[in-house]
């Protein structure tokens, strides 16, 4: 499983949800569907309409990755940062039950609002 205090999930930026389709549709269960995606550098995430997944590319090649499934029924609490004047990023941290806290970065330009709300609306 990724140790999200040490990972690279930072600065991450929006992508088509069509461009992770592929790589994602073997995970996903009948009748999920993916709502919004981001890719760092290397990694990415994807928020379906059931969960949150983290996918880390591992190894110089990048052929290797890690997929880990964190379902909406165990988020406990959630807080998002907006970006600011001088922190041009915004974060959202998630407390995952039986987990702890995962924290991403993104970048300025991504709408952390709707990343909330997209949450709340599979939480509450």
């Amino acid at each position: 499983m990724i140790d999200f205090e040490n990972a690279a999930y930072a600065k991450l930026g929006p992508v088509n949800p069509a461009d992770l389709q592929g790589e994602i549709a073997p995970l996903l269960v009948e009748g999920e569907q993916i709502h919004l995606a981001f890719r760092g550098m290397r990694d990415s995430v994807v928020f379906t309409n059931k969960r949150f997944i983290a996918i880390n590319v591992q190894g110089m090649a990048g052929k290797k990755r890690d997929y880990t499934s964190l379902p909406y029924s165990k988020i406990q609490s959630w807080s998002i940062e907006t970006a600011g004047a001088f922190d041009r990023d915004a974060e959202l941290e998630m407390w995952f039950s039986g987990l702890g806290k995962v924290r991403l970065e993104f970048k300025g330009k991504v709408d952390i609002r709707q990343i909330g709300q997209l949450i709340g609306s599979f939480v509450l």
